[in-house]
């Protein structure tokens, strides 16, 4: 009798089991540590992630190789394909690539940097190969109701130097959105990118993709002061976070 009753929740759990799995919360990645987390032999690459929640899908590319991984790119200059000369509404939402060049958007960093304390590294590359890197130990923007103002601290130097605390405190500017500390000018405008300029920026990574050392045009290139001046736009950029750990 009581082995006729155990195989009968046996079966009962068996035919039971597809409807309970069916209700149970799918959990969704929010970031790249999300994705390693689940699986840590994933390869670099782009994936999807939900930052804001279900039906906020977007694609990023996941560096799962630089620095322990688990790195979410936000940020992407590599070969001059995309305009980042843009208006305030893209640069909320975000725009581009993920397997190329792309801005991840003000919004989703919001979200994420609500939920999560992230850490921040910045890759950069000249045009003869020579490979540099800054490490932020924290890194958070604030809501749109302050001007997506950023808070970066904690600097590291890969060979860079620190180019970004001087932006620390200061909310995002545009062309057609200027919250800078610039009085009686919009450096957006003047340095053709956007940016949390300050009066204006000893980095310009949204600037305008140029061929390496250029004069021609003062700061307007794809700019880190600290490493190669004003005179020289880098070959290729990427800003990336993860959860501290």
């Amino acid at each position: 009798m009581t082995s006729s009753l155990f195989q009968l929740a046996s079966v009962f759990i068996l035919l039971l089991a597809p409807v309970l799995t069916s209700c149970m919360p799918l959990v969704l990645p929010v970031d790249c540590s999300d994705i390693y987390n689940k699986d840590n032999r994933q390869p670099s690459g782009v994936y999807t992630i939900y930052p804001i929640g279900a039906t906020s899908a977007v694609q990023v590319y996941c560096d799962m190789d630089s620095l322990e991984g688990q790195w979410m790119v936000f940020q992407r200059r590599m070969d001059g394909s995309v305009n980042f000369y843009r208006p305030w509404d893209h640069y909320k939402m975000g725009f581009g690539v993920a397997a190329g060049e792309y801005w991840l958007g003000l919004e989703n960093l919001f979200s994420l940097t609500l939920r999560k304390k992230y850490e921040l590294l910045v890759d950069m590359e000249d045009f003869d190969g020579n490979k540099v890197f800054a490490r932020y130990s924290l890194f958070s923007v604030d809501p749109e109701s302050y001007g997506y103002m950023l808070h970066v601290s904690g600097f590291t130097d890969g060979g860079a130097g620190d180019s970004l605390s001087y932006h620390n405190g200061q909310k995002f500017s545009t062309f057609d959105r200027d919250q800078d500390a610039l009085e009686g000018g919009s450096c957006a405008r003047t340095y053709l990118g956007a940016f949390w300029y300050n009066n204006c920026h000893s980095a310009n990574p949204n600037g305008v993709y140029r061929w390496g050392a250029d004069g021609t045009l003062f700061a307007v290139g794809v700019e880190w002061f600290h490493w190669k001046g004003y005179d020289y736009s880098l070959k290729a950029i990427s800003m990336k976070i993860r959860p501290v750990q």
